[in-house]
C-alpha cells in the first residue's frame, strides 16, 4: 500500500476532543520557569506559536517539590503556578490549539539542592543513576537516592491525583502521565533500578503497579479519554529492564483495560538507535484499544507511511517543533525546515525559544 501524502493532516478523534491532524508536539524540558517555578509570559507566547498542532504536550511539569529533578522546570503543585500555566493554555486556546499537561516525577534523577530542605531524591531502590541533571553551573552528576518507603507511596499517588485537579483548574484539555525516560514510574517498572522485595518488586505485574495506579489516581479527576501516558521501553537515564518486551506487553494489557485515551510510545532509544531494544512495538499498539502515539526521530515521509499503514494514529516531533512553530504548514507544503539551536535548548530566555521564524518572515 503506498503511503497517503495527505495522511498527517486528517482529523482525528482522542476521546471527546477532536484534533484537526495528526502531528503532537512532544513534551520538551527547556528549563525556562520564572522563581517559585512557574510558567513565564513567554512560555504562552511558546505554546501559542505552536498551536497549530494537532496536540500540544507540555514539558514535564512535577507534581510536588520532591518531582523536581531539573533547575527551573515548571510544577503544577501551587496555586501560583496554576495560574501561570492558566495563562499557557488560554494563549493556546485563544490561538485555536489543544493542550495536555505532562505530568513529572523525576524519581532518583535529582539532586540534593532541588529537593525540598536538600534532602536525598527518592527512588525504588537506593541505586544512583549514572545520568546527569541541569543545575545553575550546568549539567552535573545526580545525588544518591534513598528507596521510598511503602508508607510513602499512598502520598506520592495523591500528589499525582492533586496535580490532575490542578491542571483542569488551568485550564488543560487533558494530561499525559509520565511513565518514560527513567523517572520515577519507569524506575519502578524496570527491574535494572527496582530491587524492591515488596509489592512494588519482582514481578513484573508488582513492579508495574505504581504505573498502573498512578494511572488510576488521575482517572479520578479527568474522563478516560482525556489522559495518555508515555512510555519507554528502551534504557533511558539509566533505567533498563532484562525483558522489556515482557514488561511492557503486560504494562500496555493493564492500562487498556482502564480505557486511557492514549499511550505515547517512544520506540528505541531516545534520539539514537531505534532496534535498540527487542520491542514489539507494533504488537503493543494492536494490544491497545485507544490511540497510538509514535514518537522517535520520525521524518515527514516516516510519519506519513507511519499513520497511512495504521502503525500509528499520531505522530510526535520534538526538535523539529522547537525550530519549527509552524512544523504542520511546512510539513503541508513539503517546505524547507528551520534548523534548531542546541545550545539554546536548556535554559535561558526568547533566543532559541520565540524567535524563530514561521515560513515567509524569514524572508
Amino acid at each position: 500500500m503506498s503511503a497517503d501524502a495527505n495522511a498527517l493532516f486528517q482529523p482525528f478523534t482522542l476521546g471527546s476532543l477532536t484534533l484537526p491532524n495528526r502531528l503532537v508536539m512532544a513534551p520538551l524540558t527547556r528549563n525556562r520557569a520564572a522563581e517559585g517555578d512557574v510558567a513565564r509570559d513567554i512560555t504562552a507566547t511558546y505554546y501559542s506559536q505552536r498551536a497549530g498542532a494537532g496536540l500540544l504536550i507540555s514539558e514535564g511539569s512535577q507534581i510536588s517539590h520532591q518531582g523536581q529533578g531539573y533547575l527551573r522546570t515548571p510544577g503544577i503543585y501551587t496555586p501560583e503556578q496554576v495560574a501561570h500555566w492558566r495563562k499557557v493554555t488560554d494563549a493556546v486556546h485563544k490561538a485555536g490549539g489543544r493542550i495536555f499537561i505532562q505530568l513529572w516525577h523525576v524519581g532518583r534523577v535529582s539532586h540534593t539542592s532541588l529537593q525540598p530542605g536538600g534532602a536525598a531524591p527518592v527512588g525504588p531502590s537506593p541505586l544512583q543513576a549514572q545520568t546527569k541533571t541541569f543545575l545553575e553551573q550546568g549539567f552535573a552528576e545526580v545525588s544518591e537516592p534513598r528507596a521510598l518507603e511503602l508508607s510513602e507511596i499512598p502520598g506520592i499517588l495523591r500528589d499525582y491525583e492533586n496535580a490532575a485537579r490542578n491542571a483542569k483548574e488551568a485550564g488543560f484539555d487533558g494530561v499525559e502521565i509520565h511513565a518514560a525516560n527513567g523517572y520515577l514510574l519507569d524506575q519502578f517498572m524496570k527491574d535494572g533500578s527496582n530491587h524492591r522485595t515488596d509489592a512494588y518488586g519482582g514481578s513484573i505485574e508488582n513492579r508495574a503497579r505504581l504505573t498502573i495506579e498512578a494511572a488510576e489516581a488521575v482517572l479520578k479527576v479527568w474522563d478516560k479519554g482525556r489522559v495518555g501516558i508515555r512510555l519507554s521501553p528502551a534504557k533511558v537515564n539509566d533505567a533498563a529492564d532484562s525483558n522489556p518486551h515482557a514488561l511492557f506487553s503486560h504494562v500496555v494489557e493493564r492500562l487498556d483495560k482502564l480505557g486511557l485515551g492514549y499511550i505515547h510510545m517512544i520506540e528505541g532509544a531516545t534520539q539514537g538507535d531505534r532496534n535498540a531494544v527487542d520491542v514489539d512495538y507494533a504488537g503493543l499498539r494492536r494490544s491497545f484499544s485507544g490511540a497510538y502515539i509514535a514518537n522517535n526521530g520520525y521524518t515527514r515521509d516516516m510519519a506519513t507511511e507511519a499513520v497511512s499503514s495504521g502503525h500509528a494514529d499520531l505522530v510526535a516531533f520534538g526538535r523539529l517543533f522547537i525550530a519549527n512553530p509552524d512544523l504542520v504548514e511546512r510539513f503541508r507544503l513539503n517546505a524547507p525546515l528551520n534548523e534548531p539551536n542546541r545550545a539554546t535548548f536548556y535554559g535561558g530566555g526568547t533566543e532559541g525559544y520565540i524567535d524563530y521564524p514561521a515560513l515567509g518572515e524569514a524572508a
